[in-house]
């Protein structure tokens, strides 16, 4: 559990609450059916609209990162290339066959079993970094769903807010009405700016930092990888893989 992407959340909108308790406004002020209709309605349709099905997937997927990201650890991957290094330089390529059989981790079993295949280093190289820079862009594709919603809703609150105030100028003459239009064409435009810089783009930018950190250690296990193919000693290679911390 990433706990300071939970503190965040409750930190951002803790403030907002409190901030209008402190003001003297109800937190009933802050609650519009019609406007969060709008708002989280209209934002969901344009960001439909631009996005294939499979982004929007894998979006959602990927959510789970704010709050459960993935292991990344370096020195755990540094450590483990080296015990590679060492029992290939030992036995064999051929003995890291029963290793990449139980290795949990795809990528670094199909880097292992190209190993031991007996493979060129520059296919290796070849084979890993078109896997690496295709997964790669299908994140940022789906971090990319976050950042066109963020950019949509302070629009699209704009556009409650505008409806709003056409339901109040509509209905000048009953007095009764002019509360809710008036609620709703404010709240709008604060739900739209709120989503945006409170959630969206917050969460777009940590899945890229997650991705950008997962890139560098993949990157770091075809080092690693290509060093074994080409014999390197065990101590070069960690001095090598040092440099990705």
């Amino acid at each position: 559990m990433d706990l300071l992407s939970l503190l965040g959340i409750i930190l951002a909108f803790a403030a907002i609450l409190g901030g209008n308790v402190l003001e003297g406004g109800a937190l009933g002020s802050l609650f519009n059916a019609p406007a969060g209709l709008i708002v989280i309605g209209g934002t969901l349709a344009a960001t439909l609209l631009q996005t294939s099905w499979p982004v929007i997937v894998r979006a959602c997927r990927l959510s789970r990162w704010v709050f459960v990201p993935p292991f990344i650890g370096l020195d755990d991957g540094i450590d483990k290339v080296i015990g590679w290094s060492v029992k290939a330089r030992k036995q064999g390529l051929l003995g890291l066959e029963h290793l990449a059989e139980r290795e949990p981790e795809r990528f670094a079993r199909k880097g292992l079993q190209l190993l031991v295949d007996g493979a060129e280093t520059e296919t290796i190289r070849s084979i890993m970094e078109v896997e690496l820079e295709s997964r790669e862009q299908r994140d940022l594709e789906a971090a990319s769903v976050y950042e066109a919603m963020g950019g949509y809703s302070p629009t699209i609150g704009i556009i409650g807010a505008v409806m709003g105030l056409i339901q109040v100028m509509t209905n000048l003459e009953d007095p009764s009405t002019l509360g809710a239009g008036i609620a709703t064409a404010f709240v709008a435009t604060i739900y739209g700016v709120a989503l945006a810089n409170l959630l969206f783009f917050p969460v777009a930018s940590k899945l890229r930092s997650i991705v950008a950190r997962r890139t560098r250690y993949q990157d770091m296990m075809i080092e690693g990888l290509i060093a074994i193919a080409e014999g390197e000693n065990p101590r070069s290679i960690e001095m090598r893989l040092r440099g990705f911390q």
